[in-house]
């Protein structure tokens, strides 16, 4: 079956107003993406990472909305804006994810439920919603890119029960995804291993140090590392990708 190409994609990236979310939308708009919806819990974030891509990317059409994307009403009138301002959306990458937790680390019997909830959550629902949202029109146009964020610590990871379980969910859906919605809107995942973001900044140097060991190349990712893979995924080139979760870890690979 041939699908078409999306040479000059619309986008959409959740968690826009981070380190994270802003290098993808920066490659995808450097890789010819011809408009962008941003969107991010923080609206001060938004408008910060909404006026930057303005002023860099002159020629794209950029829109920006502020939403909870785990909140199912708010995500979906991010789908609707979304449509209703580009007629639809090629490209979505679902970056929203992390701890729900002050502290990096919790001992699974000292969780609570309200954590273990909150994780799963943050890393599940704003995929979720924005999929149903929008896979339809990708699949009514014939083709389409969706690449989730997992974690190299998918496999599992101590006193991190709740967020590499997430992480795995994550992972399992997207494979199921990929084979739900094939042929031609393809869903794959980026795995990465300690990123440089807001939130490193504030990791203890022992568990730093520690993460950074167990890399084949010792450091951390850069932000726009793992933007790279993603415009890969997002991309022509990548068109007969699907259902595989890569990693951007530094060698290292999912383990206890």
């Amino acid at each position: 079956m041939s699908c078409p190409h999306l040479e000059t994609p619309r986008v959409l990236v959740t968690g826009a107003g981070g380190p994270m979310g802003l290098a993808v939308l920066r490659r995808l708009l450097e890789a010819g993406a011809r408009a962008a919806v941003l969107s991010d819990i923080s609206a001060n974030r938004l408008a910060a990472s909404e006026a930057e891509l303005a002023r860099a990317f002159a020629q794209a059409r950029i829109l920006a909305q502020r939403a909870d994307v785990t909140d199912a009403a708010e995500a979906q009138a991010l789908g609707a804006f979304a449509i209703e301002g580009l007629g639809g959306i090629d490209v979505l990458v679902n970056t929203v994810g992390g701890l729900r937790s002050a502290q990096l680390y919790t001992p699974f019997l000292q969780m609570s439920e309200a954590q273990w909830r909150a994780t799963f959550d943050l890393n599940l629902m704003g995929g979720f919603h924005l999929i149903r949202a929008l896979a339809p029109g990708m699949i009514e146009r014939g083709g389409g890119r969706i690449v989730n964020f997992s974690t190299i610590v998918f496999g599992g990871e101590r006193g991190q029960a709740d967020y590499a379980a997430a992480k795995a969910a994550v992972a399992s859906l997207t494979r199921s995804l990929a084979s739900e919605l094939a042929p031609c809107v393809t869903v794959n995942a980026v795995a990465p291993g300690l990123t440089r973001t807001s939130v490193t900044q504030n990791m203890p140097e022992a568990d730093a140090r520690r993460l950074i060991g167990a890399a084949f190349n010792p450091r951390m990712a850069e932000p726009e590392e793992v933007a790279e893979a993603v415009a890969f995924l997002a991309g022509e080139p990548a068109r007969f990708v699907t259902g595989q979760i890569l990693s951007v870890a530094g060698g290292c690979h999912p383990h206890l």
